[in-house]
């Protein structure tokens, strides 16, 4: 299988290219005999979560010119073609990310001692703040990570699992959301925005436990609003028109630079324009301007309470040396 990444304006690096090619791996390897959603358990904890499994499809990215409250990055209008892979069910909560954080709360849920690989893990450094920030912890997404810190997650959830889960990019994102819808939403024809989606109208300005409100049409939870979600994708606002008048396959902007990445469906501080299947969104150092170390740290955001994880499980898995090449890349400082 060819892959069609992002045309840019100068040759991408041999590091971009390896990472184009273990997202979506161009080996014949055997797929999975039974694709459809599961329950994933870390063995020898009480630790789950739920993985739905999204069909290889087709489908528009973006927005037409004439949808309200559009901006100019969701276009041109493009075709993409998706392989299949599994999303997470929920947004990634706080019962499941902070065994991941602390080593003293995995070990009190675990019935066996922790595996050398998962004992040797580098953790995120502890907070100094509660970054729940009072707005709840059980069942409620988890938030405040950085992009480096969901990447480590995924690799500690790898360790312990031995699958490979990653970020999704923007256009595995964008198709989930949609479920094959084509309107601003992925919402049943008639039915409110506010019964599927935490934001600005009805949060009361803070999370809310995952699940809470409908799904999409794929079973899918809170991909509008509550928290505004990481994927794998360097932003950048021209990233369609290298796609125009063609049909971009498995598409993603590997990412190079610290600043900006890629976050997609809103939060609960956002108004609904900004929950928009196409809408799109860059992070900033703005969203460590409270972290008073020197440098900044690579593991949370003290300015960022509306960003959170969902995670995706590729169909057909990379080999294990890629797999270690896309969670050990050294974090980018941040001064």
């Amino acid at each position: 299988m060819l892959i069609q990444t992002i045309r840019m304006r100068s040759t991408l690096s041999k590091l971009s290219s390896l990472f184009t090619f273990l997202l979506f791996p161009i080996a014949l390897f055997s797929q999975e005999n039974k694709f459809s959603t599961y329950t994933q358990e870390l063995s020898g904890t009480d630790l789950k979560f739920d993985m739905v499994s999204i069909p290889a499809g087709e489908f528009m990215m973006g927005s037409p010119e004439n949808e309200a409250g559009r901006h100019p990055d969701e276009g041109p209008l493009h075709s993409v073609k998706i392989s299949a892979f599994w999303i997470g069910k929920h947004e990634v909560t706080w019962d499941l990310f902070e065994p991941f954080v602390y080593k003293n709360q995995e070990i009190r849920r675990s019935t066996l001692p922790l595996t050398q690989e998962v004992d040797a893990l580098t953790r995120p450094t502890r907070p100094y703040v509660d970054m729940t920030w009072g707005m709840g912890k059980e069942g409620f997404p988890a938030i405040g990570m950085t992009h480096y810190a969901a990447v480590q997650f995924c690799k500690w959830l790898y360790t312990r699992t031995g699958i490979f889960y990653r970020l999704p990019t923007e256009a595995e994102w964008e198709y989930a959301c949609r479920a094959q819808s084509k309107g601003p939403y992925s919402i049943v024809e008639g039915s409110k925005l506010d019964e599927y989606a935490w934001y600005s109208d009805n949060s009361d300005n803070k999370t809310h436990p995952v699940g809470s409100k409908k799904p999409n049409a794929w079973g899918v939870y809170d991909m509008h609003g509550n928290v505004t979600e990481w994927t794998i994708d360097q932003y950048k606002a021209d990233t369609y028109s290298a796609y125009k008048n063609t049909i971009a396959l498995n598409p993603i902007v590997p990412a190079e630079t610290l600043y900006p990445h890629a976050v997609r469906g809103g939060s609960y501080e956002d108004s609904a324009s900004d929950l928009r299947s196409a809408s799109r969104r860059g992070s900033n150092a703005e969203w460590k301007k409270i972290d008073p170390q020197i440098p900044k740290s690579n593991w949370w955001l003290t300015g960022g309470t509306f960003v959170g994880i969902r995670i995706v499980r590729p169909l057909v898995p990379p080999t294990k040396e890629e797999i270690l090449a896309y969670y050990n890349r050294e974090p980018i400082a941040d001064y």
